[in-house]
């Protein structure tokens, strides 16, 4: 009788082959040559906006002014000349200045009464202007003082003392009217003034 032969168990259990690992898994996947597409996203989170892009600015607000043209402003505003006069200060600005006025009227213009009579009108203003907020009053009382001090070099008639008096009283009447209008227009401005200050008063209190 044949024997079939038998083949002899294999020595030991037949083991599984490892897993791989996750990142081999990954690579082992990919196919060569072909690039994987990246997120939208760019290196950061998905979705987020970019640092590079157009920024909006927000509705509402306007630029702020470059730094030369506040600097150019600051200049301009220091170079206005804006004086603050007392009463006696004020009376004395005028007074010099239209006695001023009547010396080159006298030099230039052989003592014309009408283009004195015109200059007195500017320094009514300025002198409105310049006085100090306490001293508005003072400007229409100073300011005819001072068109009967700038006439002293312009009136003639001899030289007593008599003589000058008499030609300074007859300028001023034949003047009168650019008198009147001096004194009316520092009245207008330091009326403008005083309004503007009540003003301002009542919008501090208001605020407070």
């Amino acid at each position: 009788m044949e024997q079939h032969r038998t083949r002899p168990p294999a020595q030991g259990t037949r083991r599984d082959p490892p897993p791989l690992p996750p990142q081999a898994g990954r690579e082992a996947g990919r196919e060569p040559g072909r690039k994987q597409p990246r997120p939208a996203g760019g290196p950061g989170r998905a979705g987020a906006p970019r640092s590079g892009g157009p920024r909006i600015a927000p509705v509402g607000r306007r630029p702020a002014p470059p730094p030369e043209r506040t600097a150019r402003t600051g200049r301009t505003a220091r170079r206005m000349p804006n004086p603050r006069l007392t009463g006696l200060g004020g009376g004395l600005f005028s007074g010099v200045l239209m006695f001023g006025i009547g010396c080159l009227d006298q030099l230039l213009f052989g003592a014309s009464l009408t283009v004195y009579s015109v200059l007195f009108l500017p320094v009514c203003l300025l002198t409105a202007l310049w006085v100090r907020g306490g001293d508005l009053l003072s400007a229409p009382v100073v300011v005819p003082i001072a068109f009967a001090v700038g006439l002293l070099p312009m009136s003639g008639g001899g030289n007593g003392v008599g003589a000058r008096l008499m030609g300074l009283v007859t300028a001023l009447a034949t003047q009168v009217g650019w008198l009147y209008a001096g004194t009316l227009v520092a009245g207008v401005a330091i009326l403008a003034r005083g309004l503007r200050r009540a003003a301002t008063r009542r919008q501090t209190a208001n605020h407070h």
